[in-house]
């Protein structure tokens, strides 16, 4: 005779990937706020190169 599902446990197994796709999500984002307070990148980098060229030329 077949045993029954265990609902509880192949719940907990969901659970577990749930968050362990949580903190793998939250840690990439510490590492890349940590890289932006380093200096490793510029916040707005297209406003610096859109300044340049949007400035009106008189002929």
């Amino acid at each position: 005779m077949a045993r029954p599902p265990n609902y509880g446990q192949q719940r907990a197994e969901v659970n577990r990937g749930k968050q362990a796709k949580k903190e793998a999500k939250q840690r990439e984002r510490d590492e890349a706020v940590a890289k932006r307070k380093a200096g490793g990148l510029d916040p707005e980098p297209e406003a610096e190169a859109n300044s340049e060229t949007d400035k009106p030329t008189r002929a």
